[in-house]
């Protein structure tokens, strides 16, 4: 569902770019490469790492599929692999890059310059938000949960659940916003090319919480379903996440494997709600897109709305509370208010900044 995610960020921000670009919004960007050059020695030796890395585990995991199967986290960080599998698929990717190299080689390498469409940059941009996002949700759940990170320091930053969906949201869009600098983009229409597909990939990612079970439920509910949620199923209302990814709970019976663990009172499936009402969001944002002209509205309406939506889900959600004089807050209650405030003083800074401009 993470990746899922992406995807539908990269999709809804490759449409916009190009709808944007048609309107003469964006201009093309122009690429410089150096062309005709051999294979730097660096080059190989990165080729070579990488297909060893990936030949190490891949035959390991072959070899060892029925392991894998039951500890696949476990066997993908540990340092167990196949080195004659790393050697053959290093020297395979060594080679790989040295002949691509020399099929284009010239005798003296020229600069070349290309002028592409922004929405060519899509596969970069989400590359760069990515990694950027990853490592920004990583270092946000270990801030928020400041304790584990203290007793298990490397089990706590290489694991591959713990995600705060709101630091992947500030890297990654820091990190996209610096790239979109660096090659000459409009950052106003950028931001707002990117609104929708956040909305949506927060919704998607949630998904992937609610079906997984990774801890992002919310608090007891022992509630009968209300009557106007009588068509929905009663998971819908009250759900005790059985088989969930961070085996929490109770055993359960007649269950083999790694998550045979069950809550043992049914919570709210906040993760459920936030996925729906994201895509909820995303729709109405997508339906706005045409119809908003001034350039960072859309972004600071989508600010508005993500911080009220989560600022909402809070009040029902499972998660560490920070003790600031007489308050009890959340770190995403901090966030989902800062972004909330900044959305609105956005919405009112780019309005008096278009009547000025058009005046």
């Amino acid at each position: 569902m993470l990746a899922f995610s992406f995807f539908c960020a990269a999709w809804t921000l490759s449409m916009e770019l190009r709808r944007k670009e048609k309107l003469g919004l964006f201009k093309p960007v122009t690429i410089k490469t150096l062309v005709g050059e051999p294979a730097k020695t660096s080059e190989l030796i990165y080729s070579f790492l990488i297909g060893f890395v990936v030949g190490y585990k891949l035959l390991y995991v072959v070899s060892n599929y029925g392991d894998f199967v039951n500890d696949t986290q476990g066997m993908l960080l540990s340092s167990k692999g196949s080195f004659l599998g790393g050697i053959l698929f290093g020297i395979g990717s060594a080679t790989m890059r040295y002949y691509e190299k020399q099929k284009s080689r010239l005798e003296k390498p020229v600069w070349r310059s290309e002028e592409v469409s922004v929405a060519h940059l899509v596969g970069n941009i989400t590359m760069v938000a990515a990694i950027a996002g990853i490592l920004g949700a990583k270092i946000f759940h270990n801030l928020e949960n400041i304790d584990d990170l203290i007793q298990d320091p490397i089990g706590s930053l290489i694991s591959f659940s713990g995600l705060t969906m709101y630091g992947g949201l500030i890297c990654g869009g820091a990190a996209v916003l610096w790239y979109a600098r660096k090659n000459g983009m409009d950052l106003f229409h950028m931001a707002d090319s990117a609104a929708p597909g956040l909305m949506l990939a927060y919704g998607t990612g949630r998904m992937g919480c609610h079906l997984s079970g990774d801890g992002d439920w919310g608090i007891a509910n022992l509630s009968p379903k209300p009557d106007w949620m009588g068509f929905l199923p009663d998971w819908f209302w009250s759900y005790n996440y059985p088989h969930n990814v961070i085996n929490e709970g109770v055993r359960m019976s007649d269950c083999v494997g790694n998550h045979c663990r069950v809550l043992p009172e049914p919570v709210f499936p906040t993760p459920l709600y936030e996925s729906l009402a994201c895509i909820l969001l995303f729709a109405g944002l997508w339906s706005l897109r045409r119809r908003i002209v001034v350039p960072g509205l859309m972004f600071c309406i989508y600010l508005v709305m993500n911080g009220t939506e989560r600022f909402l889900i809070e009040k029902i959600r499972v998660n560490t509370k920070y003790h600031i004089g007489s308050l009890d807050i959340t770190q995403a209650e901090i966030i989902s208010s800062l972004l909330f405030i900044i959305g609105i003083i956005g919405i009112i800074w780019v309005n008096k900044r278009n009547r000025l401009k058009t005046s």
